[in-house]
């Protein structure tokens, strides 16, 4: 490796992050293993495999400006680490979630001034890069394009929706993925036996049923694992003899898994995407795990429930009335009652929106009736229609010749209501399913009574 410390200023009067020192008990287990290779790196292998471009580019130190997109515990920090060992460029860290403008001017001015005496780009690893707000993203902007910074921007957020589309377009985004069973399992076997900076001087026996434990919480987050590797492993070590640390042992460290959710993110969009989608496709059982999943998660209990009304117009509709009103009674009982036992209510009304049968035939009919209303011209209410409070209305023809339909047998008087250009047209076409067969008989008759009349006409 390359001496580079005479490159590395020190912009904040604190030491630049490199590879950890001998671990104590207050290190997290997570930062004490961090790999300092790219042949340690575990996971990635679709960006970091040999001969992929993103490992060309580290290993040339050619190194873009980009985004490592991912779910937390996957590696990005551990491989920005590694970069910066790598790389004859300065290096520095920051978190968004702690910097400001002031510490960014700051920076800047010292990177200014190394590219202008030395020629070198400053590297900045920005950790959670979406909680810069747009102004802060913007003052970015121009240093990034100008090659004064190498931007590494970081985020669990789809950057889509959270980095301004003048920087972004700037940079090369990077998709990390969770890490799979094997991966977590290599970590946890690693950890476990590394002498110096895991958990090797306890030789603590993780049994089989223990590391299926460990994995299964982790939830492809390594980060969550070894932490609670570390803390179960210390509970134990104060024992006269070393133990096995079993499934129990994790259970009880753990006690409940707390599963990765931001109720403004990708988390919260997949989730209730899932569910919606498993409701309209008449899976009451994929309904219920998705629920469970969002509850579980913290998501908010309105939220859920309003997208539950939502469909049960637009995806159930007329085909079975009573679903609205389903979904309506849940979303009161989650005002009145409260979680966790709204979570039953919840339950129920998604078991009846995904029991029931489907028709969107109201919504298309009234996405056809705004797209006549944005496109043609705007005709008026015929007259028959108008409403005649006063004598000088009346003498205009307000309410001339309308019919009123409960004077017909059946409460049918087989009028038209539509414009006269638009007679003819049809936004409602009720299908065959639930009680929209109802629906269909009883319009047909309307229909009849009303091509009799215009033919009488």
């Amino acid at each position: 490796m390359t001496d580079q410390s005479h490159l590395q200023p020190n912009l904040f009067d604190s030491p630049n992050p490199k590879a950890p020192g001998p671990p104590s008990a207050n290190i997290p287990l997570a930062h004490a293993i961090r790999p300092k290779t790219l042949d340690q790196f575990v996971g990635q292998e679709h960006l970091l495999a040999e001969g992929q471009p993103l490992r060309r580019a580290i290993e040339q130190d050619q190194i873009p400006s980009a985004i490592f997109w991912g779910p937390p515990g996957c590696g990005k920090t551990s491989l920005a680490h590694i970069i910066a060992n790598r790389a004859q460029s300065p290096f520095q860290f920051l978190n968004a979630g702690t910097t400001g403008v002031p510490e960014l001017r700051k920076l800047l001015a010292v990177a200014e001034n190394l590219v202008d005496r030395q020629g070198l780009s400053t590297i900045l690893f920005l950790d959670e890069i979406h909680r810069f707000n747009k102004a802060q993203q913007d003052f970015l902007l121009s240093s990034v394009e100008g090659g004064i910074l190498i931007l590494i921007g970081a985020t669990t957020e789809n950057p889509s929706f959270e980095i301004n589309a003048a920087l972004l377009s700037r940079l090369q985004v990077y998709t990390f993925q969770p890490l799979s069973d094997q991966h977590i399992d290599l970590l946890i076997q690693r950890a476990l036996t590394a002498p110096d900076n895991g958990l090797g001087r306890y030789q603590v026996d993780l049994t089989d049923d223990g590391l299926e434990a460990l994995i299964h919480w982790s939830a492809g987050d390594i980060r969550q694992a070894l932490n609670a590797l570390q803390l179960a492993v210390q509970t134990i070590a104060a024992e006269s003899h070393p133990t096995q640390l079993d499934a129990q042992r994790i259970q009880e460290v753990v006690q409940k898994r707390i599963l990765a959710h931001d109720k403004s993110g990708d988390s919260h969009y997949n989730l209730i995407s899932a569910l919606i989608k498993s409701l309209r496709a008449s899976d009451p059982d994929a309904a219920l795990y998705w629920l469970a999943r969002l509850l579980e998660s913290g998501e908010e209990a309105r939220f859920i429930a309003r997208r539950m009304v939502i469909l049960a117009s637009e995806d159930i509709g007329m085909a079975d009335p009573q679903a609205l009103l389903i979904a309506d009674a849940a979303a009161r009982a989650v005002e009145y009652v409260g979680l966790p036992e709204a979570e039953l209510n919840l339950a129920h009304a998604a078991v009846y929106l995904a029991c029931s049968p489907k028709s969107n035939a109201a919504y298309q009919g009234l996405l056809t009736a705004k797209k006549d209303v944005r496109e043609k011209p705007v005709f008026p209410v015929p007259l028959h229609l108008r409403n005649a409070p006063t004598s000088l209305m009346k003498d205009q023809g307000y309410g001339q010749d309308y019919r009123y339909d409960h004077d017909f047998e059946d409460g049918i008087a087989g009028q038209s209501h539509l414009p006269e250009e638009l007679k003819e047209r049809r936004y409602y076409h009720p299908t065959q399913r639930g009680y929209e067969q109802q629906v269909q008989a009883y319009l047909s008759r309307v229909a009849g009574k009303r091509n009799t009349d215009e033919t009488n006409d």
